[in-house]
């Protein structure tokens, strides 16, 4: 089956979205400098406080997912969410790192109705508990590394590393009706997005570190903070989309080919 002109468009841009999706660039275009050298500024005890952040964000995005799963979301705006998200932006920077743990799971939640609406978009049944879950995988696919995009498969790697803890933790909801906390399937799951999310989380924090950021620097970061994952859930579900239009092996030789092109060597 050959796509169509609309659908090979969408997925060259899904490949251009997920293929150059860097919020450590984005970040070193707003403050001047890499991030990676403010991440060395980092106070002390810095990393495990992302880490027990990143966690509990990702914990309460699971159970906003859960609920999902039960009806219990309905559409909103994407320009809502990005004011919503630089409004909480706007007080983490006046605060610094410190108010990380407070104002993370604020942005995650934002962040996650977000990628909920563009799923819905994209003709995702979130009545489905796996269409629920890739809601909350998008910030493990936006945590990609260098290694990752050194990697070949790109895209189709990351999302390799977390297809068996989705639909595991999907098929379990699906028979049991609930999970409880705790669960280990869910457990699981958490933390193998929640190591790729941290990544992310740690630039974002790294950039907050400047003392000129201040108040109108944190709205900016989160702004863009949000609008990286909004990026990667449009790419993702489009992927997903001509999935299930095309089949997965149609799609994926379409995108490597695709995503070749890109990379290739400018002549």
């Amino acid at each position: 089956m050959t796509m169509d002109k609309s659908d090979a468009d969408a997925l060259r841009n899904a490949v251009q979205l997920l293929e150059h999706a860097s919020l450590a660039a984005r970040l070193a275009n707003m403050i001047g400098k890499p991030v990676e050298l403010l991440g060395r500024a980092l106070p002390a005890g810095a990393s495990q406080a992302i880490a027990t952040a990143t966690t509990k964000s990702l914990e309460a995005a699971v159970k906003v997912a859960l609920l999902t799963v039960r009806g219990g979301s309905q559409a909103s705006s994407q320009m809502l969410h990005k004011a919503l998200a630089v409004a909480s932006g706007a007080a983490g920077g006046a605060f610094g790192i410190v108010s990380l743990p407070l104002e993370l799971p604020v942005s995650t939640i934002i962040i996650l109705r977000s990628i909920l609406d563009i799923a819905r978009s994209e003709g995702e049944n979130l009545a489905n508990p796996e269409s629920s879950l890739s809601c909350v995988e998008v910030f493990g696919l936006g945590g990609r590394t260098e290694a990752d995009d050194a990697a070949e498969g790109g895209y189709f790697v990351v999302r390799g590393v977390f297809a068996t803890s989705v639909t595991e933790a999907a098929r379990f909801i699906a028979e049991r009706g609930i999970v409880e906390e705790g669960s280990p399937v869910l457990v699981r799951l958490i933390a193998q997005i929640a190591s790729r999310f941290g990544f992310v989380v740690s630039q974002k924090a790294a950039a907050q570190t400047i003392p000129v950021i201040g108040a109108l620097g944190g709205a900016a970061i989160n702004y863009a903070f949000i609008d990286h994952f909004q990026s990667v859930a449009r790419g993702h579900f489009t992927v997903r989309r001509l999935e299930r239009k095309y089949g997965k092996d149609i799609v994926f030789d379409a995108y490597e080919r695709l995503r070749q092109d890109l990379n290739a060597p400018k002549r």
